[in-house]
Protein backbone atom coordinates (compact mmCIF):
# COMPACT_ATOMS: atom_id res chain seq x y z
CA UNK A 1 0.00 0.00 0.00
CA UNK A 2 0.76 3.82 -0.48
CA UNK A 3 -1.75 4.31 1.68
CA UNK A 4 -4.50 2.83 3.93
CA UNK A 5 -7.25 4.72 6.32
CA UNK A 6 -10.18 2.98 8.27
CA UNK A 7 -13.43 3.58 9.52
CA UNK A 8 -15.78 1.87 11.89
CA UNK A 9 -19.16 2.87 11.08
CA UNK A 10 -21.75 1.43 14.13
CA UNK A 11 -24.01 -1.05 11.16
CA UNK A 12 -22.50 -3.11 8.26
CA UNK A 13 -22.66 -0.72 5.56
CA UNK A 14 -24.19 -1.78 1.68
CA UNK A 15 -22.95 1.22 -0.35
CA UNK A 16 -20.27 4.29 -1.02
CA UNK A 17 -21.53 7.04 -2.67
CA UNK A 18 -19.49 10.27 -3.74
CA UNK A 19 -21.33 13.49 -2.99
CA UNK A 20 -20.49 17.53 -3.78
CA UNK A 21 -17.50 18.75 -1.97
CA UNK A 22 -15.56 15.47 -2.55
CA UNK A 23 -17.81 13.89 0.35
CA UNK A 24 -18.92 10.11 0.91
CA UNK A 25 -22.26 9.00 1.91
CA UNK A 26 -22.77 5.90 3.57
CA UNK A 27 -25.76 3.81 4.45
CA UNK A 28 -26.84 1.30 7.01
CA UNK A 29 -29.26 -2.05 5.58
CA UNK A 30 -29.69 -3.73 8.22
CA UNK A 31 -33.77 -5.27 8.46
CA UNK A 32 -34.84 -2.97 11.80
CA UNK A 33 -35.60 0.27 12.15
CA UNK A 34 -33.30 3.31 12.43
CA UNK A 35 -30.64 2.61 9.42
CA UNK A 36 -28.29 5.64 9.32
CA UNK A 37 -27.60 7.68 6.21
CA UNK A 38 -24.03 9.34 6.59
CA UNK A 39 -22.23 12.30 5.01
CA UNK A 40 -18.57 11.77 5.89
CA UNK A 41 -15.73 14.01 5.40
CA UNK A 42 -12.80 12.36 4.06
CA UNK A 43 -9.44 12.29 5.83
CA UNK A 44 -7.41 15.61 4.25
CA UNK A 45 -4.97 13.54 2.25
CA UNK A 46 -8.03 12.84 0.10
CA UNK A 47 -9.45 15.81 -0.09
CA UNK A 48 -6.51 17.05 -2.58
CA UNK A 49 -5.52 16.14 -5.93
CA UNK A 50 -1.62 15.42 -5.00
CA UNK A 51 -0.35 13.12 -1.95
CA UNK A 52 0.43 15.18 0.21
CA UNK A 53 2.58 12.93 2.73
CA UNK A 54 2.26 12.27 6.34
CA UNK A 55 -0.91 14.06 7.78
CA UNK A 56 -1.49 14.77 11.52
CA UNK A 57 -5.44 13.81 10.76
CA UNK A 58 -6.34 10.45 9.35
CA UNK A 59 -9.39 10.06 10.27
CA UNK A 60 -13.04 10.35 8.23
CA UNK A 61 -15.36 12.80 10.30
CA UNK A 62 -19.17 12.71 10.18
CA UNK A 63 -20.50 16.01 9.37
CA UNK A 64 -24.57 15.27 8.93
CA UNK A 65 -26.80 12.32 9.30
CA UNK A 66 -30.61 10.75 9.47
CA UNK A 67 -32.43 7.75 9.92
CA UNK A 68 -34.31 5.40 7.54
CA UNK A 69 -37.28 3.61 8.73
CA UNK A 70 -36.36 0.91 6.14
CA UNK A 71 -32.87 -0.55 4.98
CA UNK A 72 -30.91 0.74 2.29
CA UNK A 73 -30.23 -1.26 -0.44
CA UNK A 74 -29.11 1.54 -3.01
CA UNK A 75 -27.87 5.33 -2.65
CA UNK A 76 -27.30 7.87 -5.39
CA UNK A 77 -26.39 11.67 -4.83
CA UNK A 78 -28.78 13.77 -7.34
CA UNK A 79 -25.41 15.89 -8.79
CA UNK A 80 -25.83 19.48 -8.84
CA UNK A 81 -28.44 19.65 -5.94
CA UNK A 82 -28.18 18.63 -2.51
CA UNK A 83 -30.65 15.75 -2.57
CA UNK A 84 -29.78 12.26 -2.27
CA UNK A 85 -32.22 9.40 -3.34
CA UNK A 86 -32.27 6.00 -1.71
CA UNK A 87 -34.32 2.35 -2.28
CA UNK A 88 -34.57 -0.29 -0.35
CA UNK A 89 -37.29 -3.37 1.02
CA UNK A 90 -39.94 -4.28 1.14
CA UNK A 91 -41.23 -2.23 -1.68
CA UNK A 92 -39.57 -0.39 -5.17
CA UNK A 93 -40.45 3.25 -3.75
CA UNK A 94 -38.31 5.50 -3.38
CA UNK A 95 -37.35 7.82 -0.22
CA UNK A 96 -35.59 11.35 -0.92
CA UNK A 97 -33.43 13.20 1.17
CA UNK A 98 -32.26 16.49 1.92
CA UNK A 99 -28.63 17.22 3.01
CA UNK A 100 -29.06 19.69 5.41
CA UNK A 101 -27.21 23.32 5.58
CA UNK A 102 -23.81 24.07 6.78
CA UNK A 103 -26.03 25.38 9.74
CA UNK A 104 -27.01 21.70 10.91
CA UNK A 105 -26.28 18.60 11.00
CA UNK A 106 -29.52 16.66 10.01
CA UNK A 107 -30.24 14.46 6.71
CA UNK A 108 -33.79 14.84 6.76
CA UNK A 109 -36.38 13.04 4.75
CA UNK A 110 -38.50 15.12 2.55
CA UNK A 111 -40.49 13.17 -0.22
CA UNK A 112 -41.43 9.61 -1.46
CA UNK A 113 -41.73 8.37 -4.98
CA UNK A 114 -44.59 6.36 -5.16
CA UNK A 115 -44.41 3.46 -8.08
CA UNK A 116 -47.09 2.34 -9.89
CA UNK A 117 -47.88 -1.70 -8.57
CA UNK A 118 -45.02 -1.04 -6.68
CA UNK A 119 -46.40 -3.12 -3.90
CA UNK A 120 -45.27 -6.58 -3.98
CA UNK A 121 -42.02 -5.71 -5.93
CA UNK A 122 -38.86 -6.17 -5.14
CA UNK A 123 -36.72 -2.99 -4.01
CA UNK A 124 -35.69 -0.40 -6.96
CA UNK A 125 -32.33 -0.39 -8.58
CA UNK A 126 -31.97 3.45 -9.33
CA UNK A 127 -29.25 6.14 -11.39
CA UNK A 128 -29.29 9.66 -11.19
CA UNK A 129 -28.31 12.76 -13.66
CA UNK A 130 -28.73 16.58 -13.81
CA UNK A 131 -28.43 17.19 -17.28
CA UNK A 132 -31.94 18.63 -18.27
CA UNK A 133 -33.51 18.72 -14.81
CA UNK A 134 -32.76 16.52 -11.24
CA UNK A 135 -33.62 13.08 -12.75
CA UNK A 136 -33.75 9.66 -11.04
CA UNK A 137 -33.94 6.14 -12.97
CA UNK A 138 -35.53 3.73 -11.23
CA UNK A 139 -37.24 0.25 -11.27
CA UNK A 140 -36.63 -3.37 -9.75
CA UNK A 141 -37.87 -5.27 -13.28
CA UNK A 142 -37.35 -4.66 -16.95
CA UNK A 143 -41.16 -3.93 -17.46
CA UNK A 144 -40.93 -1.47 -14.58
CA UNK A 145 -38.78 1.37 -15.63
CA UNK A 146 -39.33 4.81 -15.10
CA UNK A 147 -37.60 8.41 -14.78
CA UNK A 148 -39.03 10.77 -12.24
CA UNK A 149 -38.04 14.35 -11.67
CA UNK A 150 -37.09 14.01 -8.36
CA UNK A 151 -38.23 17.71 -6.76
CA UNK A 152 -41.53 17.81 -8.41
CA UNK A 153 -42.05 13.63 -8.55
CA UNK A 154 -43.46 14.24 -12.23
CA UNK A 155 -43.22 11.04 -14.26
CA UNK A 156 -40.69 11.74 -16.97
CA UNK A 157 -40.54 8.25 -19.40
CA UNK A 158 -41.80 5.24 -19.30
CA UNK A 159 -40.39 2.23 -21.34
CA UNK A 160 -41.96 -0.90 -22.37
CA UNK A 161 -41.43 -4.24 -22.48
CA UNK A 162 -42.62 -7.53 -22.94
CA UNK A 163 -40.58 -9.20 -20.37
CA UNK A 164 -40.56 -8.75 -16.47
CA UNK A 165 -36.95 -9.94 -15.90
CA UNK A 166 -35.17 -8.97 -12.70
CA UNK A 167 -32.38 -6.16 -12.99
CA UNK A 168 -29.17 -5.80 -11.49
CA UNK A 169 -28.40 -2.36 -12.80
CA UNK A 170 -29.77 0.29 -14.98
CA UNK A 171 -27.87 3.48 -15.66
CA UNK A 172 -27.88 6.34 -17.91
CA UNK A 173 -25.59 6.49 -20.98
CA UNK A 174 -26.29 9.91 -21.59
CA UNK A 175 -29.50 12.03 -20.99
CA UNK A 176 -31.30 9.98 -23.95
CA UNK A 177 -30.15 6.72 -23.69
CA UNK A 178 -30.38 4.43 -21.56
CA UNK A 179 -28.71 0.49 -20.51
CA UNK A 180 -30.06 -1.89 -18.48
CA UNK A 181 -28.56 -5.43 -16.99
CA UNK A 182 -30.49 -7.98 -15.57
CA UNK A 183 -29.44 -10.99 -13.16
CA UNK A 184 -29.53 -13.13 -16.12
CA UNK A 185 -26.75 -11.02 -17.24
CA UNK A 186 -28.64 -9.92 -20.87
CA UNK A 187 -28.43 -6.52 -21.69
CA UNK A 188 -31.11 -3.81 -22.90
CA UNK A 189 -31.06 -0.59 -24.77
CA UNK A 190 -33.95 2.39 -24.49
CA UNK A 191 -33.81 5.97 -25.93
CA UNK A 192 -36.08 8.45 -23.73
CA UNK A 193 -37.14 10.47 -26.80
CA UNK A 194 -39.07 7.76 -27.62
CA UNK A 195 -41.71 7.74 -25.43
CA UNK A 196 -43.26 4.12 -24.29
CA UNK A 197 -40.56 2.65 -26.80
CA UNK A 198 -39.63 -0.95 -26.24
CA UNK A 199 -36.45 -1.72 -24.79
CA UNK A 200 -34.41 -3.09 -27.00
CA UNK A 201 -32.27 -6.54 -26.52
CA UNK A 202 -29.22 -5.86 -26.93
CA UNK A 203 -28.45 -9.40 -29.01
CA UNK A 204 -24.89 -9.76 -26.59
CA UNK A 205 -23.20 -13.26 -26.75
CA UNK A 206 -25.10 -15.94 -24.32
CA UNK A 207 -23.63 -16.39 -20.96
CA UNK A 208 -24.36 -18.77 -18.31
CA UNK A 209 -28.32 -18.28 -17.39
CA UNK A 210 -27.53 -20.46 -14.26
CA UNK A 211 -25.26 -17.59 -12.91
CA UNK A 212 -26.19 -14.04 -11.48
CA UNK A 213 -24.76 -11.04 -13.49
CA UNK A 214 -24.21 -7.16 -12.45
CA UNK A 215 -22.75 -4.48 -15.03
CA UNK A 216 -20.02 -1.59 -14.92
CA UNK A 217 -19.88 1.11 -17.27
CA UNK A 218 -17.33 3.83 -17.25
CA UNK A 219 -18.05 7.57 -17.84
CA UNK A 220 -17.33 8.73 -21.21
CA UNK A 221 -14.18 10.80 -21.52
CA UNK A 222 -14.59 14.02 -23.08
CA UNK A 223 -15.06 13.84 -26.96
CA UNK A 224 -15.89 10.43 -26.58
CA UNK A 225 -19.44 8.54 -27.73
CA UNK A 226 -20.91 6.82 -24.39
CA UNK A 227 -21.54 4.08 -26.52
CA UNK A 228 -17.56 4.18 -27.24
CA UNK A 229 -17.15 2.93 -23.76
CA UNK A 230 -16.82 -0.74 -23.23
CA UNK A 231 -19.52 -2.30 -20.85
CA UNK A 232 -18.31 -4.91 -18.30
CA UNK A 233 -20.45 -8.14 -16.76
CA UNK A 234 -19.28 -9.95 -13.88
CA UNK A 235 -21.29 -12.98 -13.26
CA UNK A 236 -21.72 -14.81 -9.12
CA UNK A 237 -18.85 -17.66 -10.26
CA UNK A 238 -16.16 -14.73 -11.40
CA UNK A 239 -16.88 -14.66 -15.29
CA UNK A 240 -16.14 -11.28 -16.45
CA UNK A 241 -16.58 -10.23 -20.08
CA UNK A 242 -16.21 -6.72 -22.12
CA UNK A 243 -18.46 -5.55 -24.60
CA UNK A 244 -18.74 -2.83 -27.03
CA UNK A 245 -21.75 -1.63 -27.53
CA UNK A 246 -21.24 -0.33 -31.25
CA UNK A 247 -20.40 -4.07 -31.73
CA UNK A 248 -22.63 -6.52 -29.51
CA UNK A 249 -22.72 -9.76 -31.78
CA UNK A 250 -18.94 -10.34 -30.39
CA UNK A 251 -17.13 -10.07 -26.80
CA UNK A 252 -14.17 -7.90 -26.84
CA UNK A 253 -12.58 -9.92 -24.10
CA UNK A 254 -13.54 -12.96 -21.77
CA UNK A 255 -11.70 -13.56 -18.24
CA UNK A 256 -11.74 -15.59 -15.14
CA UNK A 257 -11.46 -13.75 -11.64
CA UNK A 258 -9.42 -16.08 -8.96
CA UNK A 259 -12.58 -16.01 -6.98
CA UNK A 260 -14.69 -18.26 -4.38
CA UNK A 261 -18.49 -18.23 -5.42
CA UNK A 262 -20.67 -16.14 -3.06
CA UNK A 263 -21.26 -18.01 -0.80
CA UNK A 264 -24.49 -15.85 0.75
CA UNK A 265 -26.09 -15.73 -2.59
CA UNK A 266 -24.93 -12.35 -5.14
CA UNK A 267 -26.51 -9.89 -3.73
CA UNK A 268 -23.14 -7.81 -3.35
CA UNK A 269 -21.63 -8.54 -6.19
CA UNK A 270 -19.89 -5.11 -7.68
CA UNK A 271 -17.86 -4.13 -10.64
CA UNK A 272 -16.84 -1.16 -11.70
CA UNK A 273 -14.70 0.68 -13.70
CA UNK A 274 -11.30 2.91 -13.03
CA UNK A 275 -12.12 6.57 -14.02
CA UNK A 276 -8.61 7.77 -14.18
CA UNK A 277 -7.31 4.51 -15.14
CA UNK A 278 -7.32 3.62 -19.11
CA UNK A 279 -8.62 -0.51 -18.95
CA UNK A 280 -8.25 -1.09 -14.70
CA UNK A 281 -11.02 -2.40 -13.07
CA UNK A 282 -12.23 -3.78 -9.84
CA UNK A 283 -14.72 -6.37 -8.33
CA UNK A 284 -16.11 -7.66 -5.41
CA UNK A 285 -18.84 -9.19 -3.16
CA UNK A 286 -17.52 -13.03 -2.65
CA UNK A 287 -15.60 -12.17 0.37
CA UNK A 288 -13.72 -9.99 2.31
CA UNK A 289 -11.36 -8.79 -0.79
CA UNK A 290 -11.50 -6.17 -3.40
CA UNK A 291 -9.70 -7.41 -6.62
CA UNK A 292 -7.83 -5.22 -9.30
CA UNK A 293 -7.29 -6.01 -13.01
CA UNK A 294 -6.37 -4.57 -15.44
CA UNK A 295 -8.01 -5.67 -18.83
CA UNK A 296 -5.40 -4.51 -21.50
CA UNK A 297 -4.09 -7.51 -21.67
CA UNK A 298 -7.32 -9.90 -21.92
CA UNK A 299 -8.48 -11.89 -24.66
CA UNK A 300 -11.24 -13.84 -25.65
CA UNK A 301 -10.32 -17.41 -24.82
CA UNK A 302 -12.05 -17.17 -20.88
CA UNK A 303 -8.66 -18.11 -19.71
CA UNK A 304 -7.98 -17.13 -15.55
CA UNK A 305 -6.82 -12.85 -15.19
CA UNK A 306 -4.19 -12.34 -12.72
CA UNK A 307 -5.36 -9.66 -10.49
CA UNK A 308 -2.39 -6.71 -10.05
CA UNK A 309 -3.77 -5.89 -6.63
CA UNK A 310 -5.92 -7.80 -3.62
CA UNK A 311 -7.08 -5.59 -0.84
CA UNK A 312 -7.39 -8.23 2.06
CA UNK A 313 -8.09 -5.57 4.66
CA UNK A 314 -11.71 -6.31 5.44
CA UNK A 315 -11.20 -9.99 5.42
CA UNK A 316 -8.56 -9.42 8.54
CA UNK A 317 -10.74 -7.58 10.38
CA UNK A 318 -12.60 -10.36 12.38
CA UNK A 319 -16.27 -11.50 11.90
CA UNK A 320 -18.98 -9.47 10.78
CA UNK A 321 -22.07 -8.85 13.46
CA UNK A 322 -23.73 -12.03 12.13
CA UNK A 323 -20.11 -14.15 13.14
CA UNK A 324 -19.42 -14.62 9.82
CA UNK A 325 -16.34 -13.82 8.00
CA UNK A 326 -16.92 -10.02 6.69
CA UNK A 327 -17.97 -9.83 3.31
CA UNK A 328 -17.34 -6.33 0.90
CA UNK A 329 -20.66 -5.33 0.35
CA UNK A 330 -19.90 -2.64 -2.18
CA UNK A 331 -16.71 -0.25 -3.28
CA UNK A 332 -15.76 2.99 -5.51
CA UNK A 333 -13.11 4.42 -7.11
CA UNK A 334 -11.56 7.58 -6.24
CA UNK A 335 -12.75 10.55 -8.28
CA UNK A 336 -9.31 11.76 -9.39
CA UNK A 337 -6.92 9.84 -7.34
CA UNK A 338 -6.38 7.55 -10.14
CA UNK A 339 -5.04 4.40 -7.68
CA UNK A 340 -7.43 5.35 -4.91
CA UNK A 341 -10.90 3.28 -4.22
CA UNK A 342 -13.27 2.92 -0.98
CA UNK A 343 -14.87 -0.35 0.38
CA UNK A 344 -16.95 -1.29 3.20
CA UNK A 345 -17.79 -4.24 4.23
CA UNK A 346 -20.51 -6.59 6.71
CA UNK A 347 -19.18 -5.83 9.77
CA UNK A 348 -19.34 -1.82 9.65
CA UNK A 349 -15.46 -1.03 8.26
CA UNK A 350 -14.88 1.67 5.91
CA UNK A 351 -11.46 1.63 4.50
CA UNK A 352 -9.49 3.51 1.99
CA UNK A 353 -6.79 2.84 0.06
CA UNK A 354 -4.31 3.43 -2.64
CA UNK A 355 -1.77 0.62 -3.94
CA UNK A 356 1.54 0.81 -4.82
CA UNK A 357 1.85 -0.10 -8.93
CA UNK A 358 4.16 -2.86 -9.43
CA UNK A 359 7.63 -3.06 -11.06
CA UNK A 360 7.46 -2.88 -14.66
CA UNK A 361 3.96 -1.30 -15.21
CA UNK A 362 3.62 2.13 -16.27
Amino acid sequence: YRDLHTFELQAPTRLIEWARGNRVCVAGYGQSDGNEILQLIPPPTLLTKETQGLCPERDFKVECGGFSERPVYSLKYVPDTSLLVTSGPPDSSLQVWQVSAEDTDVIKSVSTISTEDGTGQSWAKIATISARAPWVLHGSRLDRVQITEVESRKNVYTAASRGSEELSNLTFLDCNTLLLCCVTGRLWLADIRQPQSLVEDMSVPSVPCSEQWCMGTRHAAQGLEPSSQPVVRLSSRGLLTLTDLRKTSELLALAKARVPSPGSGAEFLCVSWAPALEGYLAISGFDGTVHVYDTQSWDSFGREAEPIFVHKGHAFGGAGGSGDPPLVTAHTWHLQKPRTLLSASSDGSLHVWDWVQPCGKC
